[in-house]
């Protein structure tokens, strides 16, 4: 019976990224590989490559299951294969995951790869890009890119560093067929990284975009140094306004997923931790000194900011839109961060 034989196929997977948290969640990728049968015991990796002390660092992962430049000190089971090569690495692969910063998404090579059969996605990008018509889905476009295929989204309270220390926290898989969704949730779950699902993609993927633009805010705070009360109301807005935003450009958006890991508890990290609040934070305190880009630079060595980019892009469809009016705290974010909006905009714009 052909159906019965193609969901008893082995799942093969590969991660496309590898930084930071693509890192951190490729250690969990491979202890589940080799945890569950349906799953092919490898894992590729797929490395942008660069030199390290003279030494391709897909070499030295390969070597060391460690990777040096983005998760120093923390080991993957030696299952996880690091590959330079995009074709080679998604070769018959049904289960892609996508981690790399959202400026950095191609999908050139991808439309001509060999992928197995029914291969399915899923995106941790946190990013929002427009256009005419309003805002789109990282995981819209990577459905459209690879001709329809089904996208799934895993976004949660998951500081990168603190996943890899293997600290307890959880994450939420935002599923379109339930079928997905139980896959999904196996090859995530384990005791120190639970995953919960809920069907409803598109509210799931806004709120782990939305809240890096609330982190700004945050850091604002801090540099400016406000206390817990102030840093409070700003994320009790910003998580109103992520809803609101939503549910104005989305059908299908549940009351619910503001409640599970994707929602609140990932506002909440990311407003105490996190690289966008640190660099807003910094910006704050030099008083626009330098720009957020400059900071980036400065304190990132590389990594990328997500807030300022979808602090720009939401900006754009709020104007577009002629919207700003309806969303004071998001406006005021991008005001503050890329016109001459003073820090005192953030406590004095009535909400």
């Amino acid at each position: 019976h052909r159906a019965g034989c193609r969901s008893n196929r082995v799942k093969k997977l590969a991660m496309v990224g590898s930084g930071n948290f693509g890192s951190a969640l490729v250690r969990i990728l491979g202890q589940n590989a080799l945890r569950h049968d349906i799953f092919d015991n490898e894992v590729k990796l797929y490395v942008y490559e660069e030199m390290i002390d003279g030494k391709p660092l897909t070499e030295i992962i390969n070597e060391t299951n460690e990777n040096v430049k983005y998760l120093k000190g923390k080991t993957f089971t030696n299952n996880v294969v690091a590959d330079p090569d995009i074709m080679s690495a998604v070769k018959g692969a049904t289960l892609l995951i996508f981690v790399t910063p959202h400026q950095f998404l191609k999908f050139d090579a991808l439309q001509t790869a060999e992928l197995g059969p029914d291969c399915k996605a899923i995106s941790l990008i946190k990013g929002i890009e427009f256009e005419e018509g309003g805002p789109r889905l990282i995981s819209g476009i990577i459905k459209d890119s690879m001709g329809g295929m089904d996208t799934s989204v895993l976004m949660g309270a998951n500081v990168a560093n603190e996943v890899a220390a293997d600290e307890f926290c959880e994450s939420t898989v935002g599923f379109a067929t339930e079928g997905a969704g139980a896959v999904w949730q196996k090859l995530f779950d384990c005791p120190t990284f639970r995953v919960g699902k809920i069907k409803d993609v598109a509210g799931v993927e806004l709120c782990g975009a939305l809240k890096n633009v609330v982190a700004l805010g945050a850091g604002f705070c801090d540099g400016l140094g406000y206390g817990g009360n102030t840093k409070a109301a700003i994320i009790r807005i910003g998580l109103k306004e992520t809803a609101k935003f939503a549910r104005l450009f989305f059908k299908g958006i549940q009351d619910d997923t503001f409640m599970e890991s994707c929602g609140l508890a990932d506002l909440v990290t990311t407003c105490f931790g996190g690289r966008n609040r640190k660099c807003a934070e910094a910006y704050a305190k030099a008083n626009k000194a330098k720009t957020l880009e400059e900071i980036e630079a400065e304190i990132l060595q590389g990594q990328k900011l997500q807030g300022t980019l979808t602090a720009k892009e939401v900006n754009h469809i709020l104007k577009m839109k002629n919207l700003e009016h309806e969303f004071p705290f998001f406006t005021t974010v991008y005001k503050i961060s890329y016109e001459d909006a003073p820090f005192s905009a953030l406590t004095e714009t009535p909400y």
